[in-house]
């Protein structure tokens, strides 16, 4: 285990935006994760980074690294236990390397594979619950359970997990016989082609809501372009608020209360965050 005192937290956000945080920890197991939810309060799980705003000035927050946490346990017959602190992308070569498929239309999303656990990631039709067979997490009372998948609650871009705030240690999935490679491709250039991958991002900023899309909810509402300060409304993809180069924290939230309330004056629909804030 590392830990580090008033530790920056801008390159752990994909927007480099962040603080300075109380504590930074970089544990290497399960057992180490146990003692550090045990003996810590107000703590923080980061990932990668990839859908998290950080604020920028001080923060009161202990984060908790669970990268090193990267295992890959093949069992067979196409089961799969995959430790949080993984890139999703190597897990998409792992599957190249095996002949794997179930979550190509997945290749391309930055993060890592507990961040897509927690908050049931997906993209084009897949999300990746459809191979999960079962979570391993620690729960509100620090203890290390593995949950079958028909135990847990989850919807789009929503788990129980992340509504009880707890931990997701590792995952494992059942993929069959057929990597398609042809779809990775195709997936990754289109992801390189719409989004605005050269400039500081968090992702898609907001749910698309049921039947519609944000992006396009957005565009409606003239608001593709919005500039607050370093901050905006990304002209490649409208449901990316981008880093122009010295956007801070405060930017990003109010361009994200102007486009919520736009929308929702424009079409009466209101849109919700798929992004994480922290906010102290």
């Amino acid at each position: 285990m590392k830990l580090y005192k008033n530790h920056s937290m801008k390159e752990y956000s994909n927007m480099k935006i962040g603080g300075i945080a109380k504590e930074f920890i970089e544990v290497e197991d399960k057992n180490e994760l146990l003692d550090v939810l045990k003996e810590k309060e107000n703590i923080f799980i980061i990932g990668n980074g990839t859908n998290t705003l950080i604020f920028d000035g001080e923060l009161e927050t202990t984060f908790v690294s669970l990268k090193a946490i990267d295992y890959i346990d093949d069992k067979g017959e196409g089961v799969v236990e995959v430790g949080a602190g993984l890139d999703f992308s190597s897990l998409i070569d792992y599957m190249a390397e095996k002949n794997y498929t179930g979550l190509e239309n997945l290749a391309g999303i930055p993060g890592s594979v507990g961040g897509l656990v927690f908050m049931n990631g997906g993209a084009h039709g897949t999300e990746i619950f459809d191979r999960i067979i079962s979570v391993e997490i620690v729960d509100e009372n620090n203890e290390l359970r593995r949950i079958e998948k028909e135990n847990l609650k989850f919807s789009y871009r929503v788990t129980e997990i992340k509504e009880k705030k707890w931990v997701v240690v590792s995952a494992t999935f059942k993929f069959e016989e057929g990597y398609l490679s042809e779809v990775v491709e195709k997936y990754k250039l289109k992801r390189s082609e719409n989004h605005p991958l050269n400039e500081p991002n968090l992702g898609s900023t907001f749910k698309n809501p049921e039947g519609y899309f944000s992006a396009r909810l957005i565009i409606e509402a003239g608001l593709q372009g919005k500039k607050i300060g370093g901050a905006e409304v990304s002209m490649v993809h409208p449901n990316f608020i981008v880093n122009k180069g010295e956007a801070k924290f405060k930017d990003i939230l109010e361009i994200i209360e102007e486009v919520k309330a736009g929308v929702k004056n424009k079409t009466g629909i209101q849109l919700e965050e798929e992004i994480i804030i922290v906010r102290k």
